[in-house]
């Protein structure tokens, strides 16, 4: 057993954070991290963490390369200054979908994160539903993938939902929507997408299963420019679809996307916290789940060396 646990956050997302140190009923541990004029990073801990169990809260959000190399050098900190443990703590791993070769003369880049982690001197991986499951196989250390399943459909189990179908956004997703239907005791359609290029551009072709006259549950694991979202609701509604409800683990949100989600007239938008979101990137149907409660006993377990899959059953 290590000594005492140390929770740290970097600029990313320290109201996470600190709602995980809350539930563990402790308070964040004191860092300095900023920027020089250069734009060179500079991290300091500000208290005593040798042989103490360090865990470091950076989800990878906006600006994406810069919280990847505040959590580098954090780590590499950490290390330098006699840490027992050091634990990457990332709610959301950006690059996730750079996990294969698919197009000539491309990198694998949620590989090559992967590594300068490893290299940083991380001992081990906290997240939460990575975007394809190979990418645990990237890791050389210990990595433990939480599931925000099970509190959005907890959530959803308290709407009764009646006539609904979960809708997976293309077929990848079909594993991820099937979860949630069988936990909801509901049908699954999904929807036939193709991606044009790398432009962010997408197309629904065929919407595969009986959406006509029924309410639909759209899930995703995150929404990025809802250009995705966009196609699967046209064609949910050229189908017949009535309510629609949207939800994803990762509300990444980037560029047009929550003007594209206002205009959709959905009748919710349900995600997580696991990503910090401003005020500008809130509407008035939008539901926010806390991922903090997941985080905090799974951080507790892996300090005192109990099982974090037991979390799950």
């Amino acid at each position: 057993m290590y000594n005492d646990l140390a929770i740290f956050s970097g600029r990313a997302h320290p109201a996470l954070a600190e709602a995980i140190a809350a539930r563990l009923g402790r308070t964040l541990g004191k860092v300095d991290v900023f920027e020089f004029s250069n734009e060179n990073i500079f991290v300091q801990f500000q208290e005593n963490i040798r042989q103490r169990d360090v865990f470091l809260v950076q989800p990878f959000v906006s600006p994406v390369n810069t919280s990847i190399m505040e959590l580098l050098i954090m780590i590499d900190a950490a290390r330098r200054a006699s840490a027992g443990r050091i634990t990457a703590v990332i709610p959301y791993y950006a690059y996730g979908r750079s996990d294969k070769k698919d197009q000539p003369r491309v990198p694998i880049t949620a590989r090559l994160i992967a590594n300068m982690l490893e290299t940083a001197g991380a001992d081990r991986v906290l997240t939460l539903n990575l975007h394809a499951g190979q990418i645990q196989g990237f890791f050389n250390i210990p990595l433990d993938e939480l599931n925000a399943l099970y509190p959005v459909s907890a959530y959803f189990r308290t709407k009764n939902l009646e006539n609904y179908t979960v809708v997976a956004t293309d077929v990848g997703g079909e594993k991820r929507a099937r979860d949630l239907a069988v936990r909801l005791d509901l049908p699954l359609a999904i929807i036939d997408k193709r991606r044009i290029g790398n432009a962010e551009v997408t197309e629904a072709m065929h919407v595969i299963g009986d959406v006509d006259g029924r309410n639909c549950l759209i899930l995703d694991d995150e929404i990025s420019t809802a250009g995705t979202i966009v196609s699967a609701v046209n064609a949910l509604r050229q189908n017949g679809a009535r309510d629609i409800i949207v939800s994803c683990y990762h509300p990444v949100f980037a560029g047009p996307a929550v003007e594209r989600l206002r205009a959709l007239n959905l009748h919710e938008i349900v995600v997580t916290d696991s990503v910090p979101l401003g005020p500008e990137k809130r509407l008035p149907n939008m539901t926010i789940i806390p991922v903090a409660p997941q985080f905090g006993d799974a951080i507790g377990r892996i300090h005192s060396g109990q099982s974090v899959g037991a979390l799950f059953q």
